[in-house]
Order: structure tokens, then sequence, then C-alpha cells
């Protein structure tokens, strides 16, 4: 008696993957954002130091959980991240696009989601007007410091910690910028389809993005110049080879190969 050979599953290329991740990731981490600022509002309606407590804890723990399940495939969920990739030459500009899009349209449905779950309509444009220079400085901070974190724990070796350190990173950076650190433009974008606790007014938004850009600009030239040899500083901080915890030689060290956010 003879069986049929169980024929094999076809595989998405890999590029197609990548961008199911980023859809996907992006989508979660928007509706992770306003879901829990609705829930704040609600939860809490007269203390606003309450409700941003609540939206920057869930905000960071959503991320560590997203990093850690995507990181394998992709996980950047921020355009700024995967601008400064391809600037470092580690993916190609038809990628990077590609990337960039599914991150757009995966926070837009992430909002929409969000919207849905609390009973709100599924589009209502953002109302709340944010703007002015100490909020444009406090998005500027927000992203530079973003991309220290991922490309230097990457640079260093430390590609397995990215997500907790994003995670713990941004949920800081909630209470020590001004803006709140919105810090992804995809992100940005994405708060302006709900006029809610996270929203924010689309004349605000391009004031915000061009902060974020900025930002991934000078993160650029302070990680080129502080990690100019990226293997070197990862060797010197690798944990000896007869360790048990030595870094596995086969995982790569560039953001955009281990997952990143933002």
């Amino acid at each position: 008696m003879t069986t049929d050979p169980v024929p094999s599953r076809p595989v998405l290329p890999k590029l197609a993957r990548q961008a199911v991740a980023e859809l996907l990731g992006t989508a979660f981490l928007v509706a992770a954002v306003v879901g829990s600022g609705i829930a704040a509002s609600r939860l809490s309606p007269t203390d606003t130091g309450l409700q941003l407590l609540e939206n920057s804890l869930i905000t960071g723990a959503a991320l560590v959980a997203l990093i850690l399940a995507l990181q394998p495939v992709s996980a950047a969920f921020n355009p700024v991240v995967t601008l400064v990739e391809r600037a470092f030459g580690s993916i190609s500009s038809r990628d990077a696009a590609a990337l960039i899009v599914a991150q757009f349209l995966g926070g837009a449905l992430g909002s929409v989601l969000a919207n849905l779950m609390f009973g709100l309509p599924a589009v209502a444009i953002s109302t709340h007007h944010r703007g002015g220079g100490g909020i444009w400085l406090g998005e500027t901070v927000a992203i530079l410091g973003l991309l220290l974190v991922i490309f230097g724990s990457a640079r260093s070796g430390r590609a397995d910690r990215i997500a907790y350190a994003v995670g713990g990173y941004i949920t800081a950076a909630y209470w020590f910028t001004s803006s709140t650190s919105f810090a992804n433009p995809a992100v940005t974008v994405a708060r302006t389809l709900s006029n809610s606790f996270a929203g924010i007014a689309p004349s605000s938004v391009a004031m915000f993005v061009t902060m974020q850009l900025l930002g991934g600009l000078l993160a650029y030239g302070l990680i080129r110049t502080l990690y100019p040899t990226p293997s070197a500083v990862a060797d010197k901080l690798a944990v000896p080879a007869h360790s048990s915890t030595a870094p596995d030689p086969d995982v790569p060290k560039l953001p955009h190969q281990v997952g990143q956010l933002g």
C-alpha cells in the first residue's frame, strides 16, 4: 500500500511575509494605543494623569509582545525606522517602500478596529489639536531616542533585547516628552481617524511627521558616529563562547533582519 506524499504548503515570498507582518504589527500597535486610550477615558473620566498612565503601560506592553512575536519576520512598525534601515543599506528601496505602505495601511486598520470594538463609528476624524514649539521639540526627542535604542541595541549585539528596550523606552517617553511620544508617522496618521483620548487632528500631523523625520536624520548621524564598526562593538560585548548564554552567531545584527519598532 502506498500513500501519496503530503503536498508542501505554499510559502509566500519573503517580502510579502514581511509586509504582512508589518501590516499586522502596526495594526495591533495602533489598536493598543487607541483602544487603551478610549478605555482609559471611560474608566478614569476625571483623571487625565491616570488616563495617560493606563495608555502608556498598555502601549509599552503591547510593543514588547508584538516585537517578540513578529521579530523573526519583520517588526519595525515604523516608517522612520524603515527609512533609516534603507539609509544604512540593509534593505532595498523597493522593499522599504512596500513595508512603509504596509505600515500605513496597518495603522489605519488598527484605528478603525479600535473604534469599532468600543462601539464608536469606524472613522471619526479627531479634533484634538496638538502643536507648539515645545511639543514639536518633544516629538524630535522622542523619535531620536527611540532610534538610538533600536539601532544601538542591534549594533551592539543585543538584538534579542530590543523588544524590552523599545517597550520600556516608549512607556517612559509618554511621560518625559511633551508630545507624549507619537514617534511614528504611520501611528500619527492613524490616530487622526479616532476622535478619542489618543487622537490627533489632521491639521497637526504635518509638523509631527516633519519633526519625526528630522529626528530620524539626527539619529542616523549619531548612530554612525557612535557605532562606526558595529561588528567590533558586538564582539567586545559578546559573552565568551564557553558561556551557556553566548549569543547565537547566526543571529543577524541589523535591525531589519531581527525586527525592531516604533
